[in-house]
């Protein structure tokens, strides 16, 4: 099992501490029943994440993540998911919450798509809000 952290072109923040963070990523996917085989957290500047919206989405239009699943096997997760740290900034300011906070719930919201999540109905979404919680719950009670 590998959870890698790639940066390209960013810096990696102050408090990033990733064995503290595979732990909790490992608990998110094992919570949900899930075993995390290989997953690539890829951090990039927004202009990157824009193109590769538009390459493969075809959404020319800014996010904060892009989450691909490359998995083969039912209940193994393997996965790029991409993470603009500008979008995950200004996304912190416009909510009046901690760049940390927001940064969590982004890397959990990636991996709870992977579980199965979604978020494109006002239902699906009220329900990824609640699993995004749960999973920065877990990161406070570590």
């Amino acid at each position: 099992m590998a959870i890698s952290f790639h940066f390209q072109e960013v810096q990696k923040p102050a408090f990033f501490k990733a064995l503290t963070l595979r732990t909790w990523l490992k608990s998110i996917a094992k919570k949900e029943g899930f075993l995390l085989q290989d997953v690539n957290y890829i951090f990039v500047e927004e202009e990157a994440l824009l193109e590769i919206n538009i390459k493969y989405l075809q959404h020319d239009t800014y996010t904060d993540i892009i989450t691909f699943d490359n998995s083969d096997t039912k209940g193994k997760i393997e996965s790029d998911i991409y993470i603009s740290i500008e979008r995950v900034e200004a996304n912190a300011q416009k909510y009046n919450i901690t760049f940390e906070n927001e940064l969590l719930r982004v890397l959990a919201h990636g991996l709870l798509h992977l579980c199965g999540y979604k978020d494109k109905s006002k239902k699906e979404a009220a329900e990824m809000r609640q699993k995004e919680e749960e999973c920065l719950k877990l990161w406070a009670n570590r």
